[in-house]
């Protein structure tokens, strides 16, 4: 039997940062499909594992205990798996990477495709994406991050905030080229540190299966496909 069940939709985007956590951690997943989703979703807020608007949703089955919202999931997974600092300035500042992390990807999809990009928008986007990437590189430089070496926020081994850079600027990176030169322009060590993060035997072979089931998949839907024309043009 798996550690944790997990409703996500079948593209990466907040979903990966949840498995990703898992995977670091050698932790089994059992994930649940988009019926399975949407029936959860639909029926009476009564009984729901956790009353929640949208996935993800992870249920812990050793301490049943249900939580939705990646930040929470994800920060509840670093305390209960051991990959959170102890100090509380660290624990702080993971908390605000993680939720860094949320805000950068509520913007590259404009608040979940509540507009559709167009060339204009997204000219005019750049300066604030590198912005973004900008905040990542100078965190990484006051803790000591090299090209080759450190970690976000310091210490010897990769923690959350580490994790959560990975995926959030591997995945992009991965799919769409155009991000990923902006990123080794904007914050080049912040992109060794995710590549470097990202090559970790358990994120690789996540990674691996995420393009195996699906593809180049995203976010998904019109805002991905208005996502790439821009990029492509």
């Amino acid at each position: 039997m798996s550690d944790y069940d997990l409703y996500y939709w079948p593209i990466p985007f907040r979903g990966q940062f949840v498995r990703a956590v898992l995977a670091y951690a050698d932790k089994s997943w059992t994930e649940h499909d988009g019926a399975a989703i949407s029936k959860l979703m639909g029926g009476p807020v009564k009984q729901m594992p956790v009353p929640f608007m949208g996935p993800p949703l992870l249920i812990d089955k050793k301490a049943d205990f249900a939580l939705s919202q990646m930040s929470a999931i994800v920060l509840y997974l670093g305390d209960t798996l051991d990959l959170m600092p102890a100090a509380p300035a660290q624990r702080a500042m993971t908390i605000k990477i993680v939720n860094d992390a949320n805000d950068v990807i509520d913007d590259i999809t404009l608040d979940g495709g509540r507009l559709m990009w167009t060339e204009s928008r997204w000219r005019e986007f750049v300066p604030r994406l590198k912005k973004w990437m900008s905040f990542w590189e100078e965190t990484g430089r006051r803790h000591g991050l090299k090209a080759r070496s450190g970690f976000l926020l310091g210490g010897e081994a990769p923690g959350i905030a580490d994790i959560v850079t990975a995926v959030l600027w591997s995945t992009m990176a991965d799919r769409f080229p155009a991000i990923e030169a902006l990123l080794k322009e904007a914050a080049p060590h912040t992109a060794a540190l995710a590549r470097r993060v990202a090559d970790l035997p358990p994120l690789a072979k996540l990674a691996a299966k995420a393009k195996q089931e699906y593809g180049d998949a995203y976010c998904g839907g019109q805002i991905e496909a208005s996502l790439r024309k821009v990029l492509e043009a």
